[in-house]
């Protein structure tokens, strides 16, 4: 008797805890209609299945809570309706913090046209290991300002894990991701500091991007520095057509056509093709037909990082990993240029202004590539046959120090 009624009492919290989880997801998203202006919103403890994208729109000082990271969980895993997990348009001062969304069928956390927007505590993952069906973005911020992403992990994106993009005033930090494609990525934003992150196991760890066709361009003022660049060599499962299908397995740190940026006190440590890479729009091989685009970088300045590298084969399935391998077999050099410098910033007597100089300082263990892409692509075959320079002492040099992110 006693078991038989303890199995009726075990069968009825069942009951209950599945009429709680079913009615959850009408349940949050009717708070995220009618919360009002300071109000908080909680996700309990729990494995809540969501059918359809959730989204908040037009509030103000508005906190979404959970428990913890690891205990509430928002699972998109059957999910029926919509492309994002969490979707908040048009907002101000908006604290995302303590839990997971998990399993999207797109992007896990979208953020767009919003001021002041907090991360705290926020995981976005696909637990079933990294495949191009994935979504593209785990915490993605667009077109937003006064962007803080804190403590956050993010895992599995067939993109980029922590994105931001066409933004200003950033600051990621104390961040892990791994098992994207790209880590982190800074893209077409201004004013942005990336540090104390430990970006391991993607295709690229830290990507600095500036690409054509957005509403946003000219990124710049970006500050890359004290993070943990490791082993980022997994295969590039980005599905086609994707900008960063273009990076190359084995990539630490990756600047593509931005100016400002500086990457200073890293560790930069075992990724396979290349420690750092300063790149133009050119290196993709792809059309430019944004007239108001710029393609080149410049004002780069790379200094007192700290990089080591195993004795390891680059990537052989990119063309810049089979350069790299059939140039220096197992012993690429960790800083690579594409000696492409902007023709603008060159003066009447082909030297290029100072401030707009790629400069290299004060790195461990780094040894450094000049591409010089201009002379030595101009057939798909020449590359093989060139001697590339590896002299750094015209890239030698110190720039000024970009000023630090201040959020609202």
């Amino acid at each position: 008797m006693i078991q038989h009624n303890f199995k009726l009492i075990l069968t009825f919290i069942f009951s209950i805890n599945i009429l709680l989880f079913s009615n959850f997801e009408k349940d949050f998203q009717t708070q995220l209609i009618l919360v009002e202006t300071g109000g908080i919103i909680k996700i309990p403890s729990g494995e809540f299945e969501i059918k359809g994208t959730l989204s908040i729109e037009g509030k103000n000082n508005i906190t979404i809570e959970g428990n913890d990271m690891n205990n509430s969980i928002l699972s998109f895993i059957n999910q029926e309706d919509g492309a994002e997990g969490l979707r908040v348009i048009n907002c101000k001062n908006i604290t995302l913090k303590n839990f997971t969304a998990q399993n999207t069928k797109g992007d896990g956390i979208k953020a767009q046209d919003t001021d002041i927007i907090y991360f705290y505590n926020v995981k976005t993952e696909w637990t079933n290991g990294p495949k191009p069906t994935n979504g593209s973005y785990g915490i993605y911020p667009v077109q937003c300002s006064n962007i803080l992403i804190d403590g956050c992990i993010a895992i599995g994106a067939s993109d980029a894990g922590i994105y931001v993009g066409q933004s200003k005033n950033i600051i990621v930090k104390n961040c892990e991701a791994f098992h994207n494609v790209a880590g982190i990525e800074i893209e077409n934003s201004t004013n942005a500091d990336v540090f104390d992150n430990y970006a391991h196991d993607n295709t690229g760890g830290i990507l600095v991007f500036d690409l054509p066709d957005l509403e946003v361009k000219d990124g710049h003022n970006i500050r890359v520095y004290n993070n943990l660049v490791k082993d980022n060599n997994l295969f590039n499962f980005a599905p086609p057509g994707n900008i960063v299908g273009t990076v190359p397995a084995g990539t630490g740190i990756m600047v593509l056509a931005t100016s400002g940026v500086e990457i200073f006190e890293n560790d930069i440590i075992d990724n396979k093709t290349v420690g750092t890479a300063v790149v133009s729009y050119f290196i993709t091989e792809d059309p430019i037909l944004d007239s108001l685009y710029n393609p080149y970088t410049s004002s780069i300045y790379i200094h007192d990082n700290k990089f080591e590298r195993k004795p390891q084969i680059p990537t052989l399935k990119h063309e810049i990993g089979q350069l790299m391998f059939l140039k220096f077999w197992k012993d690429v050099p960790e800083i690579v240029y594409d000696g492409n410098p902007d023709p603008q910033y060159i003066d009447s007597k082909g030297k290029i202004i100072n401030e707009n100089r790629f400069c290299i300082e004060n790195n461990n263990n780094a040894e450094f590539l000049n591409l010089d892409i201009n002379n030595n692509f101009t057939n798909w075959y020449t590359p093989f046959f060139t001697s590339f320079s590896q002299d750094e002492s015209s890239f030698t040099c110190r720039l000024p120090r970009i000023s630090p992110t201040i959020l609202k």
